[in-house]
């Protein structure tokens, strides 16, 4: 109870600056505690995550909450049931505090819309935390609640954990199952996954999530959670940028130090080429998503238009492109998932990039427009992570040193199924390295 309410005072105290969290339903709240407190006192409880309170990002149904996706022109009524990742956390006993702010339909790499306003970054409130899970991260960095569910399709876990400090880590696609959640408008490209403070709340939440579920036949497919007995030594294939795409200076070398310092704990860190052309990459997904965005709109009652400039301009490519562009998005993503799947089981057990190539920058802005020097378009920011979800392979955000007195993160990328080995790693350079005593002012 007490950590319930410690909760619902820093929302009620820190939300009006950040924008974070935009449903939340305090009598239901303190019910479950209550009734996870008394659990606690019958020795009997439901989960090892019962009684602790998390929040839950804008485009997962919740029960008795809205479930907007950031959107007007989506229903405003209230979600009928749990999706399935919830559901799994309140049989735990897990605490839903509430929804967490996100961009138009979640397809933007910041967090603003039309209903809520823009998410700030609890480090630098005038700043962005990313996006889309920037509502969640916003939440876990200040405080607010220590864990948090988001969604990554392109990097929309990863991003916003290394703008903020966190831990980040986007599964593997059934790794968490999902059923009675929104139309999937980016396919299994978008996933359910964990926000924490550190890689031990991470794995606690994830584990909470997993196992398999009739309603996900692919959930059935994948290896077991179980942590390694001790962490393994990892080939690295170190890519400090992407081609020609610019990264911030300050990032490239506090990346940079996290590989030296992978190296000392025993690993194999390599420098090496590119293992696919990021150019001919780039086009899969906007067609997915545009196509995607497309058809839910036309399937929406009066067929509206997005609030977004960006997303009109997404949803008009979708339609004049049509079925045939893609059919030939899907063909490239096959292809693609399968050259991966070859590079990492011959060349090395891990990739390690920058989480982002840009330092949060300002919140009502989707994107910065010039990094070291360079102009960049929307997605010059977000070069290192859409790769993974293309790829359909799981990978963790993980904080360096700061720059500017701002967060930073990289992220390994590895094989398909590996989480255990993943987070096994992550613990190790955490206990040699921790970053869990930085908290902003804000706090």
């Amino acid at each position: 109870m007490e950590a319930a309410r410690a909760c619902l005072d820093r929302i009620a105290r820190l939300n009006p600056r950040l924008i974070a969290v935009i449903a939340l339903d305090e009598a239901g709240v303190l019910a479950a505690a209550a009734r996870s407190e008394a659990r606690w006192r019958e020795g009997r409880p439901a989960g090892p995550l019962d009684g602790v309170p998390l929040t839950v990002k804008d485009n997962i149904p919740v029960a008795g909450l809205p479930c907007r996706w950031g959107s007007p022109a989506w229903p405003e009524e209230p979600a009928a049931v749990d999706e399935l990742p919830v559901a799994r956390l309140r049989a735990g006993g897990a605490v839903i505090l509430g929804k967490t702010n996100v961009p138009e339909f979640t397809l933007e790499g910041y967090t603003d819309n039309a209903l809520f306003g823009p998410t700030g970054n609890p480090w630098d409130p005038h700043l962005t935390p990313g996006g889309s899970s920037g509502g969640a991260a916003a939440a876990v960095a200040s405080g607010m609640g220590p864990l948090a569910l988001g969604t990554d399709g392109g990097g929309s876990i990863r991003r916003p954990a290394s703008h903020t400090g966190l831990v980040g880590l986007k599964p593997t696609p059934s790794r968490v199952p999902r059923a009675d959640g929104l139309p999937a408008i980016l396919l299994d490209l978008e996933v359910i996954g964990p926000i924490a403070r550190t890689v031990a709340d991470t794995a606690l939440l994830l584990a909470a999530m997993t196992g398999p579920a009739p309603e996900d036949p692919a959930s059935h497919g994948l290896p077991p959670l179980d942590p390694p007995a001790s962490p393994p030594r990892l080939r690295i294939r170190y890519l400090p940028r992407f081609g020609a795409s610019p990264v911030d200076p300050g990032i490239a070398a506090s990346v940079a130090t996290a590989a030296r310092r992978l190296e000392a704990l025993g690993h194999a860190v390599e420098e090496g080429p590119i293992p696919f052309d990021p150019e001919a990459v780039l086009p899969i997904f906007p067609a997915i998503a545009g196509a995607g965005l497309t058809w839910l709109l036309g399937n929406l009652p009066g067929e509206p238009s997005p609030a977004s400039a960006a997303l009109v301009a997404m949803a008009k490519a979708g339609r004049e492109a049509g079925a045939p562009a893609l059919f030939a998005a899907l063909d490239a993503m096959a292809g693609f998932r399968r050259a991966m799947g070859l590079f990492l089981a011959r060349n090395c057990d891990a990739i390690l990039t920058p989480a982002a190539a840009a330092l949060p920058w300002p919140a009502r802005e989707s994107h910065p427009p010039v990094i070291d020097g360079q102009p960049v378009g929307p997605r010059g920011h977000a070069v290192f992570t859409n790769f993974a979800n293309l790829a359909g392979l799981p990978a963790i955000a993980l904080p360096c040193d700061p720059v500017a007195g701002l967060p930073v993160g990289f992220q390994l990328v590895a094989a398909p199924g590996a989480e255990a080995a993943l987070l096994a790693v992550a613990a190790e350079y955490e206990a040699a390295h921790p970053w869990a005593d930085r908290w902003p002012a804000l706090s």
